[in-house]
C-alpha cells in the first residue's frame, strides 16, 4: 500500500463484526466471528480464503443482506464515514445500498432480473437514489453501459439478461453497481464464471473505472493471481476469522499463519522445476462452523500444529508493522523460514 492510501482516514471500518446463523433445531453459528478490518479511499482490499471461511458472509452483512428470520449481526460495528450501519433502519440502509455502497455478485444471472431490460433496471437504480426522471435515467443507463465498455449501448439497454453473454451480463452488472458513483464497490467472486480473456478485460475495466473515480474496492475471491494483480492489502480468512493481514507483498513473500503460507504454496508457478511444479496443497477441508475444533480452528489440518495449538483459542496479535496474525508460533516460523531460504 502506498504511503498516501496509509495516511487515509478509514472510508470504511468493521470492527469486531460476528454474524450469526440459526441452523437445524435453533442452533447459533457464528459464521463470522469477530471480523476487523478498515478500507481508505482509492484502496482495494482483497479478503481470501477457501470456500466457507466467511468472506461472502461478510460482504451480506456489510451490505445487510443477510437472509431474513436465520442470519443477523450479533455483535460489531460497521461503519461508513463514521455512520454504523449496524444501527440504520431497513429504509435507511435501502439509501445507502448502491448510492454510497455498490456490489457485484458472483453470478449476474441470479442478480439481474430476467424479465426487465438491462437498461430499465440501470434506469431504476438511478431514479430511486439520484431521483431522475425516467427519460433522464435510461439515458445514463446508455451512458454507464458505455462507460463499461459494452458495444452498441442504445441497442444493449432494450436486451434482457439471457440475450447477453457471461462478460456482457457482467459489465452490466459493474454498470449497475456504479451508476450512482457509490465510494465503495464491493465484488464478490465477480469473475469465478469467466473465461480466463473475459476475466482479464473485466479486472482492466475495474481498475480503470477505480481511477476514474476514486472508490474504494473491496475484492472477495479465493483467486491469489487476482489479488496480486488487484489489491493494496489483504485479509485472509479461515472458518469465519481473519488468521492474518499485511499488503500484498508481505503476504506474498513473507506470510506468517501456517494457512496463508499454504495458500501461497499452491499457487502454479513457470519456469520450476518438474518436481516443484507439483502443486502443494493443504489436507482437509475447513471444519463445520457446528463442529468447530477446540484451540486453534486450523491446527487439525496444520503441519506445525503442538499440544498447546489445542488448549485455547489464539487472538489476533497486532504486530508494529500494521500486520496481524492469529498464531501462537509464528516468530518461531519465521526464523524458521528465514534460516532455510
Amino acid at each position: 500500500m502506498t504511503q498516501t492510501l496509509a495516511s487515509e482516514p478509514p472510508l470504511l471500518e468493521v470492527d469486531d463484526l460476528q454474524t450469526s446463523f440459526i441452523v437445524g433445531e435453533g442452533q447459533d453459528v457464528r459464521a463470522v466471528d469477530g471480523v476487523n478490518f478498515v478500507v481508505r479511499a482509492g484502496e482495494t482490499l482483497a479478503i481470501v480464503g477457501e470456500s466457507g471461511s466467511g468472506k461472502s458472509v461478510t460482504s451480506l452483512s456489510i451490505m445487510r443482506l443477510l437472509p431474513k428470520n436465520i442470519g443477523r449481526i450479533s455483535r460489531g460495528t460497521i461503519r461508513l464515514r463514521g455512520k454504523d450501519l449496524v444501527t440504520l433502519s431497513d429504509r435507511e440502509m435501502r439509501a445507502i445500498r448502491g448510492n454510497d455502497i455498490g456490489m457485484i455478485f458472483q453470478e449476474p444471472m441470479t442478480s439481474l432480473n430476467p424479465v426487465h431490460t438491462i437498461g430499465t433496471q440501470i434506469a431504476e437504480v438511478v431514479m430511486q437514489h439520484d431521483k431522475l426522471k425516467k427519460k433522464a435515467a435510461h439515458q445514463r443507463a446508455i451512458e454507464m453501459l458505455e462507460l463499461v465498455g459494452i458495444p452498441e449501448p442504445v441497442k444493449r439497454a432494450d436486451q434482457y439478461p439471457h440475450q447477453m453473454s457471461g462478460g456482457m451480463r457482467q459489465r452490466a452488472m459493474i454498470a449497475m453497481a456504479l451508476a450512482c458513483e457509490p465510494s465503495v464497490l464491493i465484488a464478490d467472486e465477480p469473475t469465478t464464471a469467466l473465461d480466463v480473456t473475459i476475466q482479464a478485460q473485466i479486472l482492466d475495466l475495474m481498475r480503470n473505472l477505480q481511477k476514474k473515480m476514486g472508490m474504494a474496492i473491496v475484492f472477495i475471491t479465493h483467486d491469489l493471481g487476482v489479488v496480486a494483480e488487484m489489491a493494496d492489502r489483504v485479509v485472509v480468512m479461515y472458518a469465519g476469522q481473519v488468521v492474518e493481514t499485511g499488503t500484498v507483498e508481505e503476504i506474498f513473500t513473507r506470510p506468517l499463519m501456517p494457512y496463508t503460507s499454504g495458500l501461497m504454496q499452491s499457487i502454479p508457478r513457470m519456469g520450476e522445476s518438474e518436481k516443484k511444479l507439483r502443486l502443494q496443497t493443504i489436507p482437509g477441508y475447513v471444519p463445520l462452523l457446528t463442529k468447530l475444533p477446540g484451540g486453534c480452528r486450523f491446527r487439525t489440518r496444520c503441519a506445525f500444529a503442538e499440544d498447546r495449538c489445542a488448549v485455547a483459542e489464539p487472538p489476533l496479535e497486532e504486530l508494529e508493522s500494521g500486520r496481524s496474525v492469529r498464531c501462537i508460533r509464528w516468530r518461531e516460523l519465521e526464523l524458521k523460514t528465514k534460516a532455510s531460504a
